[in-house]
């Protein structure tokens, strides 16, 4: 009956994000609607980042083997907040100004380098597939640990996936805001009924506390092995950068597509409080410590804690949470990769046409991440180059979002790509880093060849401006700027 009810439940995550009486015929309409989103319509899109598939199981996991050490996600969340409600806004204005669609279109205009979108199209694209991967198998795992049931994990992964590529092909970001509102309650549901059972289970927050200091006052400081104050700096640090600077391709759609600049920051002001939620997860980690057996895995914890203190049609609640966690970051970064391929990397002139193929990029990136989690691919490797890699275009977008553009878009390239490098030979190398993230070790380089690049081009080209005249803000007129959007939009003027 468990595995039934949430298949039904999934089921229903996708009418949810298909219910729309007309279908989005324009890529400018389906990726920011008209530009105009409403507060609460953003708002439940980018609260959804704070709880996914990660604060869902991996966050109590973390817990679970290290203690405090999970506070690292409220840390950079804080930071990111913080740094996104001063940077989004005009990132905002910028893109409704100049008509972007992607990041990749921010980077190519305020450069004026062609060369520099494409770059950060593809490394953008292939980054995110592992995160969507992520998603849908961790989709899964959830319905896995619930029902006991292999099976069921692959029908629930198949059909979820089939109704992410139905529900954005089919509605875009609005459809995907539907789901993200759906979503946002059925996670607070399930966190709630989770602590309902960590209280009546195990005890409140003092017990809980009381009883695990009691076993190792060592939970309770960052020290466990693998997560000790070396993995917890050096982890808030670049995910704030990386989060804080907007890096992440799949997060552009909303906040180009919010209504002002006052939304963004309103919502970045509550989101900081909202994030206060993982605290749950978190909570429910150190209980499992209390009732779990030694050595579970840490992505079992939350459910294993869930199974023991609940009954049956709650455990269904809770599952279809966590499905609704998958689905909507699966379906947004569907869409930032489908967007960056069709609309940056590849040049299509007629825009139905590149219409057509970004719906078939949608379909090809989803099947990979099925495939992917359907055959229980290792690629935990590229999940790490997914946070350290998208990182690497944090200096670029700081020196983007200043009123002028200082640095030429070939040493942005080669900076970007000598991070990244530097990001993939220490992961697949196996180098040691004594707890420091790979993301924070890249930027040292990232900044040294931007530096040097852009010296030696100063000193080549004296007296050149690092942009061409039309990427400054201060020589946009009405023309051109029409010329731009049609470029961008493929719509009329």
């Amino acid at each position: 009956m468990l595995p039934v009810l949430i298949v039904v439940g999934i089921i229903g995550i996708g009418a949810i994000g298909v219910w729309s009486r007309t279908r989005q015929t324009s890529l400018a309409g389906w990726t920011v609607g008209k530009r105009n989103l409403p507060r609460w319509t953003t708002w439940f899109l980018q609260a959804g980042e704070s709880l996914t598939t990660f604060s869902f199981l991996g966050l109590a996991g973390i817990a679970y083997g290290g203690g405090v050490a999970a506070l690292f996600a409220v840390g950079y969340l804080t930071i990111a907040c913080s740094l996104q409600y001063f940077i989004t806004p005009r990132q905002r204005q910028l893109g409704a100004h100049r008509g972007y669609l992607t990041m990749a279109d921010f980077f190519q205009d305020r450069f004026g380098s062609r060369t520099l979108g494409k770059t950060v199209a593809l490394v953008g694209a292939v980054f995110l597939i592992p995160y969507l991967q992520l998603q849908i198998t961790g989709l899964g795992l959830i319905v896995q640990l619930a029902t006991g049931s292999a099976d069921a994990s692959g029908y629930s992964m198949i059909v979820a996936s089939v109704l992410v590529v139905v529900f954005v092909i089919w509605a875009g970001i609005r459809g995907l805001a539907r789901v993200a509102v759906f979503k946002d309650f059925a996670m607070v549901a399930a966190l709630i009924i989770v602590l309902a059972g960590v209280i009546a289970g195990v005890g409140g927050v003092p017990e809980v506390v009381s009883k695990v200091n009691a076993i190792s006052s060592g939970y309770f400081t960052i020290s466990r092995p693998g997560l000790d104050s070396t993995f917890w700096v050096s982890s808030v640090i670049v995910t704030g950068i990386g989060a804080g600077f907007n890096t992440f391709p799949h997060l552009w759609p909303p906040v180009l597509a919010a209504k002002s600049s006052a939304v963004l920051r309103k919502n970045f002001t509550w989101i900081a409080i909202y994030q206060l939620s993982l605290f749950i997860p978190i909570l429910t980690g150190l209980a499992g410590i209390l009732i779990l057996k030694p050595k579970t895995p840490g992505n079992n914890v939350l459910l294993g804690v869930a199974q023991h203190t609940l009954p049956e049609p709650l455990i269904a609640v809770i599952a279809i949470g966590g499905a609704a966690a998958a689905m909507v970051p699966a379906g947004a970064i569907a869409m930032g990769i489908s967007l960056l391929v069709s609309h940056n990397l590849l040049s299509v002139k007629n825009p139905k046409l590149r219409f057509r193929i970004n719906h078939v990029i949608v379909a090809i990136a989803v099947g990979l991440a099925l495939a992917f989690g359907l055959a229980k691919s290792d690629i935990a490797s590229l999940l790490l180059l997914t946070y350290g890699g998208l990182t690497q275009f944090a200096p670029a977008i700081a020196f983007a979002n200043a009123r002028r553009v200082r640095v030429h878009g070939i040493p942005v390239v080669l900076g970007i790509l000598a991070g990244t490098i530097s990001v993939a030979v220490i992961t697949f190398g196996g180098i040691k880093t004594g707890g420091i993230d790979s993301g924070l070790i890249s930027l040292a380089p990232n900044l040294i060849v931007l530096a040097v690049a852009e010296v030696v081009r100063r000193a080549a080209f004296k007296g050149q401006p690092p942009v061409p005249p039309e990427a400054e803000e201060a020589n946009d007129d009405g023309a051109r700027l029409a010329a731009r959007r049609v470029a961008v939009e493929g719509t009329s003027a």
